[in-house]
């Protein structure tokens, strides 16, 4: 197992090394710097603990992909984790937000970390929007499958699947649940949650469409006899999962941390062993070994994606978040063993 970690294992000491350096660089104490590390590795622990459902659900993309995109989203999709979400995306909220360039976004960042921070922290609401509706749309998308023949909550589940007949039925229960949390929220607040939710929504269908094309592509070009290289529409579809996770992750770092550097090295290390764990998943089989361990993490997705359009108008702690997540995967594990005992001690026929 430890091979499927040894890449992250050396991204945590190289991101810790440089932890260190910038300790003591900025307070020159060998305290100072044990707390700088110590933040960080907390950071690394929450968001491994907010993506675990993330990676689970990377896992049943993965598995459809051949081993060359399994490789560029390991490599590629981590740059853009590290480098667009945990970095790029708050300096970029913090520029169109106060009007900056680039650079003086660094140097805002790095100059004054606590308007940085209210920055970054005011842009929740368009935030929890956009990243909720994409979230909701992904676990209820799992749900009304008219072709989902195994169930873990069986009478929700089998419930949820009747009305996979109707059309778009996902979308018209997110934009109803949509209206109705902006009733709750200032007249300025509820335009932009609105509107983030709508683009939120946009990016699903251009996404799930844009799959949709290359597998039709991919296809046609088997039927022909032409080899392809499958996956880029499950790897652009994986970033943009991944993107609505760290939205979370991001703006929960700053309960410990309003540091630019801090924060962006604690959740790579975190975000770094959640790719770690995709691919662990997918190469040992353990989606196939545990009958309902996807459904637990669709439950945590749609928990998420719920909780993150409540939390426009309501604070709710990230360690709730995460252990709202915990509970439903390690529930619906338990649940993948309890069937696997039975299944086994069941008499052939």
């Amino acid at each position: 197992m430890m091979r499927y970690f040894r890449g992250s294992a050396a991204f945590t000491f190289v991101c810790m090394s440089i932890g260190a350096w910038y300790g003591w660089e900025s307070t020159g104490s060998v305290a100072g710097v044990a707390q700088i590390l110590w933040i960080i590795a907390v950071l690394s622990v929450l968001e491994v603990s907010l993506s675990f459902d993330n990676a689970v659900v990377n896992a049943t993309v993965l598995e459809d992909m051949d081993e060359i995109w399994q490789r560029r989203f390991l490599t590629w999709g981590m740059a853009i984790a590290v480098f667009g979400m945990r970095v790029a995306f708050p300096l970029a909220i913090v520029a169109i937000a106060a009007g900056l360039g680039p650079v003086d976004a660094i140097r805002l960042s790095l100059g004054q970390p606590a308007e940085y921070e209210r920055i970054v922290s005011s842009a929740h609401v368009g935030i929890a929007g956009f990243g909720g509706a994409f979230l909701c749309l992904v676990g209820s998308k799992f749900f009304f499958d008219k072709d989902k023949d195994i169930h873990w909550i069986r009478q929700i589940e089998e419930w949820l699947s009747r009305f996979s007949h109707i059309p778009a039925v996902e979308i018209a229960l997110l934009l109803l649940t949509m209206f109705g949390i902006s009733l709750l929220l200032p007249d300025s607040d509820a335009l932009t949650f609105l509107i983030a939710g709508i683009f939120g929504t946009i990016a699903f269908v251009v996404v799930e469409g844009i799959s949709t094309w290359l597998e039709m592509r991919e296809e046609a070009a088997r039927l022909r006899g032409v080899t392809v290289a499958s996956g880029l529409g499950g790897f652009l579809y994986l970033q943009v999962l991944d993107s609505s996770f760290s939205f979370d992750g991001v703006i929960g770092a700053f309960a410990l941390s309003n540091n630019m550097v801090i924060i962006a090295l604690g959740l790579s290390i975190g975000a770094m062993f959640v790719r770690s764990m995709t691919i662990m998943l997918v190469q040992k089989g353990t989606l196939a070994e545990y009958r309902y361990l996807e459904h637990g993490a669709f439950w945590a997705i749609l928990a998420l994606g719920v909780i993150m359009l409540a939390s426009a108008r309501y604070h709710i702690p990230e360690a709730v978040t995460g252990l709202i997540g915990a509970i439903l995967i390690g529930l619906s594990l338990w649940w993948s063993i309890r069937f696997n005992r039975h299944s086994d001690r069941a008499p052939e026929r």
